[in-house]
């Protein structure tokens, strides 16, 4: 329909500045198109795929399921094993708040779920860590602190029922 327009490689520091301040205006949608120009010219930009996959879980609260899709499809392109997980980690801690804000029947026990997947990447990055970087037992804390203030967010029940013999 449209032919999108490029951005000039001296463009793209700013540009990314830019992505940085929409996403702390709680313009996420305005932080991936920029993230996506940049990818355009810089296909491999580490900063921009790590700020498009902020953006991405900046936006599940308008409706998680493509969105969860397509942070996810960022994880492979990260160059650094500690980043994929603990970005792993993130997708799965905000899926959580997102269902949490969301509610519904059953939101508790699914988030629990995504909370507990969250952990348990945060723990994969821990363990690739870089000396002084403790961002993935910060958010550890972070999510079993919830977990252990909020009663209502705890594994669904477990189905103990037998299938019927034929």
């Amino acid at each position: 329909m449209f032919d999108l327009k490029s951005l000039s490689k001296e463009a793209v520091p700013a540009a990314l500045e830019k992505a940085e301040r929409y996403r702390l205006l709680n313009e996420p949608g305005e932080a991936e198109s920029i993230c996506l120009d940049v990818l355009r010219i810089e296909p491999d930009n580490q900063q921009a795929l790590v700020a498009l996959l902020l953006a991405l879980t900046d936006q599940f609260e308008e409706g998680v399921a493509d969105r969860v899709t397509r942070a996810r499809a960022v994880l492979p392109r990260l160059r650094d094993a500690y980043a994929r997980a603990y970005y792993a980690g993130i997708i799965c801690e905000r899926r959580a708040q997102a269902q949490l804000k969301q509610g519904g029947p059953g939101s508790g026990y699914v988030a629990y779920d995504s909370f507990h997947a969250a952990m348990s990447w945060y723990e994969k990055a821990e363990a690739l860590r870089p000396p002084g970087n403790d961002d993935a037992l910060l958010r550890w804390n972070t999510c079993a602190r919830i977990l252990m203030g909020s009663p209502h967010i705890q594994p669904g029940p477990v189905d103990r029922s037998e299938p019927p013999l034929e």
